[in-house]
Formats: C-alpha cells, sequence, structure tokens
C-alpha cells in the first residue's frame, strides 16, 4: 500500500516540535506508556538526534505535516557468557505512533516497514520485536501486516493507566524472514 503524498525522512528539530503538538493528545496516550514531556528543549534535542547505531528514527511527512513516527532501538540479544560477539548490538525493538487523524491509512505499516528494511539492511540485526496491548487491534494487524509474527500472548501483563491489567502481545520477525 502506498499512502498518496507520504514522504519518510528522518528527525528534525522542527518535526519534533510538531510531534509535540499532538503527542499528549488522549487518543495517542491511550497507548502509549510514556509519561508527560517535562523539558521541551531537552526533548526536541534529543529526538532530532535520535539516528545512530543503537537508535534510529524514521518520520512520516504529508504536505510538511509530520504524521508519524517509527523508532528502532538496538539491544543486546540474550546470551550464554564467552559468546558476546554473537549477541552484542543484535536484536532491536520496534514502536511506532500516528498522529489520530491520520491513522488507518497504512501511514503505521509504512513507518514499520522502513524501520525493518534498516534494522535488516544497514543495522544487520538478526532480530526485531514490537509489544503492545492486545485491546490495540490496529497496531498488532500492522506487525501482522508487515510479517511479524505473535510470539507471546501474556495474561494481564502491562498495566494500563485508564484500563487496569491488560493482556499484552509479544511479535518479532528474524533477518532470514524478512521479505522487505
Amino acid at each position: 500500500m502506498t499512502v498518496a503524498g507520504l514522504h519518510i525522512t528522518r528527525p528534525t528539530g522542527d518535526l519534533a516540535r510538531q510531534f509535540l503538538a499532538w503527542r499528549h493528545r488522549p487518543d495517542v496516550t491511550r497507548w502509549f506508556l510514556q509519561q508527560r514531556v517535562d523539558d521541551v528543549e531537552e526533548y526536541v534535542a534529543d529526538w532530532a538526534t535520535y539516528d545512530d547505531h543503537d537508535h534510529q528514527r524514521s518520520v512520516a511527512v504529508i504536505n510538511g505535516r509530520m504524521v508519524g513516527q517509527a523508532t528502532l532501538s538496538v539491544v543486546d540479544g540474550q546470551g550464554q557468557s564467552g559468546s558476546e560477539e554473537h549477541v552484542v548490538g543484535r536484536e532491536g525493538r520496534l514502536s511506532y505512533f500516528v498522529h489520530p487523524d491520520h491513522a488507518g491509512r497504512g501511514i503505521a505499516t509504512e513507518l514499520a516497514r522502513d524501520a525493518l528494511g534498516h534494522a535488516f539492511g544497514r543495522l544487520r540485526l538478526r532480530r526485531v520485536q514490537a509489544g503492545c496491548f492486545a485491546e490495540n487491534v490496529g497496531s498488532w494487524r500492522v506487525l501482522e501486516k508487515v510479517g511479524m509474527r505473535r510470539e507471546q500472548h501474556g495474561v494481564k501483563d502491562t498495566y494500563h493507566a485508564e484500563l487496569g491489567w491488560l493482556d499484552g502481545f509479544v511479535y518479532a520477525l528474524l533477518d532470514e524472514e524478512w521479505r522487505g
């Protein structure tokens, strides 16, 4: 699916400020586990430079407006002592957000595909994982659309500020499974 006018780019301070304009809307924070931003300038500086080997952010823009973002964080895989070269920096954690006014148009899917392309291409990761609340149907559908498999269904394993303890899903994809 191609979203009309969609451009995937890297983060900038201006795009970070656009994100802050809608980041705290209740329809965004409903499934967002992070707290409010207290120091805007620190947040903008960090968000705009979040693009190195250990962290990468992709930003969705339509007609100059920031409408979504995906973050890929590189982490160490689990391993036995003495096998560090096989586990250090080899796995990724994927998350994404889309402006509620643009939800359901395929933007999160495009962001997730872009992040996975970087994970298995430039970063040469062996595995990427993503989690979501089981009740966040849109999120787990995105993960399935990009080829990730559901590996875990945790029963009431994550606390939601409004809804209490909810079930969660964990999805993953291996490098050799990526169909980019």
